[in-house]
């Protein structure tokens, strides 16, 4: 497939550091790269703050317009989201293609979306983004036509008629809330088993899915591309103990993710928020790895999941050229495909699990074997030994504030007590 000939614009407001306006004009560039753009060429323009009318300054339009002919441009791609009229007017004054960092955005996710729940959330998030902006974006509606910026999981061409889009939009809302009560089933379900429950969350393209992929033995896409998952996966893994627990690989987070987009996946984002534990992974040898680790934090936040117990896994160890130093705790630094790693991982869960938990010491009878084996699945053994003088297994470990099993825990001391 040819790749479309891109020039990014990017406006450096003055309230923004120099580090963020880097870090985010390196992402818009990997994120059109994703999206199979060739960047040809990064306009970028110092401001107090966006120009109402045109996004950048007139002298500046008239720079880009001049770069669009002799480039060969075919699609300009703004670092920040457009509103309708500076949408209209950029379209208008450029006579080719523009879209909004947003829209990028979306459009890789349309390009991802395997699910049929998946697909729905980024139409919706389309659909909802476009109502406004229908009379800027021309030939951008069609979305049968070609090139970034026009995919979107739908069947039929998108028209322009806007009672038919609010047609669509209230259809997909009425798809996706039978969707999220199968998620909150599936989740109460689990709360009623009383499965632990293990999220992997962190900035896109950190190595969660190398990670998920390593530990449950998985073979979810693992691509060196922005949002290379998009669908969560939940699988179930044991750690060293025994100790049975639910691991879901989520979708990256990113600096600016549209708010559409964050409302549009908020079931699949439920995932992270009714999480009893998270592992925050971060690319240890990203440069703006600082920024990245504080956009998570907040999305975190966001959702009300910054609470929640984390462990950071620091990953990609070995393409770090220096000492790095950790911005959380606890952590641990590892690369994804080292084996040893690996096994320092699952360790390093339990360790902190450990942390958090009530320990216990318990005898329990050969004939309590069924509550022997759920002390193995639903707690962490750190001892099991059989003494036969008793005729009685000596159990000691740890396990979560509040389980069923603190109960009959308690019980079984009591009764050993007596």
């Amino acid at each position: 497939m040819t790749k479309e000939n891109v020039l990014i614009i990017a406006v450096k407001k003055g309230s923004e550091t120099d580090d963020h306006f880097q870090s985010s004009v390196q992402e818009i560039k990997s994120l059109s790269y994703t999206a199979g753009g060739n960047v040809v060429e990064i306009v970028t323009q110092n401001r107090v703050q966006i120009h109402p009318v045109t996004y950048v300054g007139e002298g500046k339009l008239e720079e880009v317009k001049q770069r669009i002919i002799q480039l060969d441009i075919e699609l300009v791609i703004a670092n920040d989201e457009l509103s309708p009229g500076q949408l209209r007017n950029l379209n208008d004054h450029f006579g080719i293609r523009v879209i909004d960092r947003s829209q990028l955005i979306l459009d890789i996710f349309a390009s991802r979306a395997k699910t049929k729940e998946g697909q729905l959330q980024v139409e919706l998030a389309q659909l909802e983004y476009t109502l406004p902006r229908l009379h800027g974006m021309g030939l951008v509606m069609s979305r049968l036509g070609g090139g970034i910026g026009t995919r979107g999981p739908g069947e039929t061409k998108l028209e322009t008629d806007q009672r038919h889009i609010r047609r669509r939009i209230d259809d997909i809302k009425r798809r996706l809330k039978d969707v999220v009560k199968q998620r909150e089933q599936y989740r109460k379900r689990r709360k009623l088993n009383q499965v632990f429950q293990i999220a992997i969350v962190g900035y896109t393209n950190a190595g969660k899915s190398t990670i998920f992929n390593r530990l449950t033995n998985e073979s979810a896409l693992e691509e060196d591309l922005l949002f290379a998952t998009l669908d969560p996966l939940t699988r179930q893994i044991h750690l060293p103990s025994g100790f049975k627990v639910l691991l879901t690989d989520t979708v990256g987070f990113l600096q600016d993710l549209p708010t559409s987009l964050i409302a549009a996946f908020k079931s699949t984002l439920e995932e992270v928020r009714e999480a009893d534990f998270l592992l925050h992974v971060v690319d240890a040898s990203h440069e703006g790895n600082e920024e990245q680790q504080n956009t998570v934090m907040q999305i975190l936040r966001e959702l009300d999941a910054h609470t929640i117990p984390m462990l950071t896994v620091y990953n990609k160890s070995d393409l770090l050229q220096e000492d790095f130093i950790p911005l959380h705790h606890p952590y641990i630094v590892m690369s994804a495909y080292d084996e040893k790693d690996q096994e320092t991982l699952v360790l390093k869960i339990e360790e902190v699990l450990k942390q958090e938990w009530d320990q216990y010491s318990i005898s329990l009878k050969p004939d309590k074997g069924r509550l022997m084996n759920q002390l193995g699945t639903h707690t962490i053994v750190t001892r099991k030994q059989y003494n036969e003088n008793k005729n009685q297994y000596d159990l000691e470990g740890f396990i979560p504030q509040i389980h069923p099993l603190q109960s009959m825990v308690k019980e079984q001391d009591n009764v050993d007590d007596k």
